[in-house]
């Protein structure tokens, strides 16, 4: 798309969202923009929906306008310059909106957890790919004897790799400040107090701390928790003395917070959590693994699957490897499927162009232009794709195949797998495919759903 072709969608999005004037704040992930209206009595939902080059829409606490990867970028820079200022989220303003949005209809608490949570780990997405990736493919040509461990290359290799995981308590209390209305620099602070080596030296009830206990689910305890402290604090502060009393009182209660109680409740979760999940896919086998896969993708369109990043990251963590991924990635796959069998049986120009457009995507792991332009508005397929999805989670639970980092589904995740495990993992790729392209061909598809094609 061409920087003009950028530019006129900016402005059309922007102007069916009541103009700039209606725009609260913004932001953009992998493959949406999303914007917080102030009043969403001002936005055109039907004519948003219908401008060339969206894809699709989700109405949440904020407005998700799904324009795919790559375009997003460019298209969201165009939106930033004729918005004016505000790329980043004022946490005043999402805090407002967000009170204002509790009585909708979905919004349990629990969801609106779960949103917390993705904002927080959506903006780290692009490191966390990178970061796998690299260290994937590392790990995998010194398991395949292709470079001896103790090389230059493999070392460097490993360095660029796993540098992010080292320190991704710092960024992700970071972001967790942010979200919850707290300094940032404050929010790196309390993941250092968890993964910082000196832990070690501290003796507590008889027994030394080990660094990095309770993980990430540590860190976003005690950076929600310090971001409160320092709300409060700041209330009853002069604000000559602010810049000095009230981050020093907040680090303080917060370290002594983390040693005493974060750090040990973090590590209880995270090993409930993980030891949980290992136990569902234990004694759960197959089933378990359709069932995960089958129902990934719901949870991709209401936008909720990015708060899952913490438990795929407190898996490797905790076991080295995360044998829920392969799982959950089925759910591209079974739609993928779904979508070439819309593409052989239907006779119409306009669906084939909008599923080819899709279909490279959908392989590299970005499902949301196969779901929202093509397999969600057809109704049926979206429910054959999850079938064609849970067939892949099967297999892939039933070979316990895992990865070693986190990173985008589809093909690319054939890089992060265990070495040993990598045809298994293409072997299900194949296998979702097949029951998608099979349940769509045979029960899902009728070219008289497509009537909003030609």
């Amino acid at each position: 798309m061409s920087a003009d072709k950028n530019k006129v969608l900016a402005s059309q999005i922007l102007e069916k969202l009541g103009g700039k004037e209606n725009i609260g704040t913004f932001t953009h992930c992998m493959t949406r923009l999303r914007v917080m209206p102030r009043n969403q009595q001002l936005v055109d939902m039907q004519g948003l929906k219908q401008i060339d080059g969206v894809i699709g829409v989700v109405e949440n606490e904020t407005l998700q306008i799904i324009l795919g990867p790559g375009t997003v970028n460019k298209v969201s820079a165009e939106f930033a310059s004729l918005v004016g200022s505000g790329t980043e989220i004022d946490l005043k303003e999402r805090a407002k909106q967000t009170k204002s949005a509790l009585a909708e209809k979905n919004a349990t608490p629990f969801k609106r957890l779960l949103r917390r949570i993705s904002s927080i780990f959506i903006p780290l997405i692009p490191a966390l790919v990178a970061s796998g990736l690299i260290s994937g493919i590392s790990k995998g040509v010194v398991q395949a004897g292709w470079l001896p461990a103790d090389s230059l290359v493999a070392s460097v290799l490993n360095v660029i790799g796993s540098g992010l995981f080292a320190y991704l308590g710092i960024l992700v209390g970071t972001n967790a400040a942010k979200e919850f209305g707290g300094s940032p620099a404050l929010g790196a602070l309390a993941g250092i107090l968890i993964i910082s080596p000196d832990v070690a030296k501290i003796t507590l009830f008889g027994e030394s701390l080990l660094p990095g206990r309770g993980g990430l689910i540590g860190v976003l305890i005690a950076a929600i928790f310090m971001a409160y402290v320092e709300q409060r604090i700041r209330r009853f502060v002069p604000a000559a003395l602010d810049i000095i009393v009230t981050p020093t009182l907040t680090l303080l209660i917060t370290g002594i917070f983390t040693y005493l109680i974060f750090m040990p409740i973090g590590g209880w979760i995270s090993t409930a959590i993980t030891s949980g999940l290992l136990a569902i896919l234990h004694f759960g086998g197959v089933v378990a693994g359709f069932v995960l896969g089958a129902t990934f993708l719901p949870l991709v369109v209401t936008g909720l699957h990015q708060g899952l990043t913490p438990i795929h990251l407190e898996l490797i963590n905790s076991i080295g490897n995360d044998p829920l991924l392969p799982i959950l990635a089925m759910g591209g796959a079974g739609q993928v499927g779904a979508a070439f069998a819309i593409y052989m049986k239907t006779k119409k120009k306009g669906l084939k162009r909008a599923v080819g457009g899709a279909l490279p995507a959908g392989m590299l792991g970005i499902g949301e232009p196969l779901i929202f332009g093509v397999t969600l508005p057809l109704g049926r397929p979206f429910l054959t794709a999850c079938l064609g999805a849970g067939v892949g989670g099967a297999f892939q639970a039933a070979f316990n195949v895992a990865t070693v980092a986190v990173g985008v589904s589809g093909l690319p995740l054939t890089f992060l797998v265990l070495t040993h495990q990598i045809l298994l993992y293409l072997l299900g790729l194949l296998v979702a495919y097949a029951a998608g392209f099979v349940f769509t061909y045979f029960f899902g598809f009728k070219d008289e759903m497509a009537s909003e094609f030609q």
